[in-house]
């Protein structure tokens, strides 16, 4: 009973709201964590809420949701400088840490250089605005060059999304420093060439009207450009058909339909494959020779 008297007293004295009170630090600490965890929790509900309302992107997603970010960070520190200036134990500790500061930055700046470099890159694509999330981003990488989605940009890192369902994690130091290729612009169509190589003897306009009536018969063919020749090799001539399509899947798509049905279509109007050719050549000497 005596204990539970001591501390109804000490309730009544004010020493659990003294912030100077070991007890009262300690309960300063955790109310003041706890606002700061449901202020934060409660600004990316309200970002994820918002851009889910916003069917038709009036807002820009990557930069609503890096700011988002940045205030939740802004929320934790300033309750830790509110934290610091109510206990007196903290705040006598002021020219300390003023002293320290200098030094502090200097160890932190030496051992965080990539991660600073990240995120002074990630303010910076967010105020250029290179691309956005949704647009396709070609980028050189240790596997070799990588085509994906933009499916995240935070304070350290762009998240890609490749055609084969991989995620590619770029820095953003990295992505902000090398070239990258914007696939996406406010024409979304794609050119799809598709180049067919004949015999040389084979009839290049009997072969050209198949390849065009085939692409018009496409419907992901959205407009033929044209059907020249565009190389004479060793084998034959190249006829390349080119076309707009919509999508990138759909030029994937009408390339491998007109590949299969040119060559079927080809065969019916007996038009020669090509095949390799070598013309040797023999002089009067290497006949005597001979």
């Amino acid at each position: 009973m005596k204990l539970v008297d001591d501390i109804l007293e000490e309730f009544k004295s004010g020493y659990f709201a003294n912030p100077g009170s070991p007890a009262g630090a300690v309960i300063y600490a955790l109310v003041i964590g706890a606002v700061a965890w449901i202020v934060g929790r409660a600004l990316r509900l309200a970002i994820h809420r918002m851009l889910a309302y916003d069917k038709r992107a009036l807002m820009d997603r990557t930069t609503v949701q890096f700011l988002g970010q940045l205030a939740q960070i802004g929320v934790y520190l300033f309750a830790f400088i509110s934290y610091a200036h109510l206990v007196p134990a903290l705040a006598h500790l002021g020219t300390a840490w003023l002293a320290g500061v200098s030094v502090i930055s200097v160890i932190i700046g030496l051992a965080a250089q990539n991660t600073l470099g990240n995120l002074i890159a990630g303010v910076s694509l967010v105020l250029y605005r290179p691309f956005k999330i949704g647009d396709r981003l070609q980028v050189t990488a240790p596997t070799g060059l990588e085509t994906g989605e933009v499916e995240s940009v935070n304070l350290g890192y762009t998240v890609l999304k490749t055609d084969d369902n991989r995620r590619i994690v770029v820095p953003n130091s990295l992505i902000a420093s090398q070239m990258i290729v914007n696939l996406t612009g406010n024409d979304p169509r794609v050119l799809c060439s598709v180049p067919i190589t004949l015999h040389y003897e084979a009839d290049l306009d009997k072969a050209r009207s198949i390849l065009m009536a085939l692409a018009r018969q496409n419907p992901q063919a959205k407009s033929i450009c044209g059907c020249p020749v565009t190389q004479a090799g060793p084998a034959g001539v190249v006829l390349t058909l080119s076309a707009w399509c919509a999508n990138a899947d759909d030029a994937f798509n009408l390339k491998c339909a007109l590949l299969e049905e040119a060559r079927k279509q080809f065969i019916q109007a007996g038009i020669a494959p090509p095949f390799p050719q070598q013309i040797v050549s023999l002089s009067q000497a290497s006949r005597g020779q001979g």
